[in-house]
């Protein structure tokens, strides 16, 4: 972990509300970890922002403007500074033996499945690795993916694109050997309890308002069968079965 003040390469909408930034920045990283943002002069507290990829000297964060902080990232401009933090959490288990797997995403909860599926593909060419994302309208980052996944499939809550409901009504979690998600709570749970029925191993992604990001403030909590856990220390990456939904 450092602390840096990154220059800012790129900020662009990509569909509305969702917006991709990418800096300078060349720490080692790992699929599923963040960093704490911060703009000098804007919001005390920092925010949350999930890795989606890291390549040539760049990292690449996809963030939602869903309150003040994020929408005044949304303000700034190629050659502008951001200040750092990270990579912070536990992410995601890169090397670990999963078989085949489906990546199940909701919302801006794809991010992180960039670079996981990039990561995954690279290290097993042979692995069946298929893309599950639910959106509510627009879809994004799934042409990114593409290269990576054998086959994809979208859900919009309005029809406009793919299958018109939840990307859980499509799932078909007894074609795999594990699961690996993120997305909003209730998805997570329901995608838990469907591994859980046909005996998959699933791991999360949980999403949790977060002030410090290093485990200290305690305000980002979650439960699991041990007690209370610090997502961005502990997690935010923790066995489906471990955490409470």
């Amino acid at each position: 972990m450092k602390y840096t003040r990154a220059k800012i390469l790129s900020n662009k909408k990509i569909v509305d509300g969702i917006y991709e930034m990418v800096v300078a920045e060349d720490s080692i990283v790992k699929p599923g970890q963040f960093y704490m943002l911060k703009h000098q002069g804007g919001t005390l507290l920092p925010r949350p922002i999930s890795i989606s990829e890291s390549k040539d000297g760049k990292i690449i964060f996809v963030y939602a403007t869903v309150g003040k902080g994020t929408q005044e990232f949304a303000t700034l401009t190629e050659n502008d500074y951001i200040d750092l933090t990270g990579p912070l959490g536990n992410g995601f288990d890169i090397d670990r033996k999963y078989g085949n797997v489906a990546l199940v995403a909701g919302g801006i909860g794809i991010a992180p499945m960039v670079m996981l599926a990039r990561e995954l593909r690279k290290r097993n060419k042979g692995m069946k690795l298929d893309l599950y994302a639910g959106f509510r309208d627009e879809i994004y980052l799934t042409n990114e993916m593409c290269e990576y996944i054998n086959e994809g499939y979208v859900s919009t809550n309005t029809g406009k694109y793919g299958h018109h409901g939840f990307i859980t009504d499509i799932l078909k979690v007894d074609e795999y050997d594990t699961v690996l998600c993120c997305g909003p709570e209730v998805m997570m749970k329901k995608v838990v309890e469907m591994c859980k029925m046909h005996g998959v191993q699933v791991f999360v992604s949980m999403e949790k308002h977060m002030a410090c990001g290093v485990g200290a403030c305690l305000v980002c909590t979650c439960k699991t069968k041990d007690g209370n856990k610090r997502t961005c220390k502990d997690g935010p990456v923790f066995d489906g079965n471990y955490v409470e939904l």
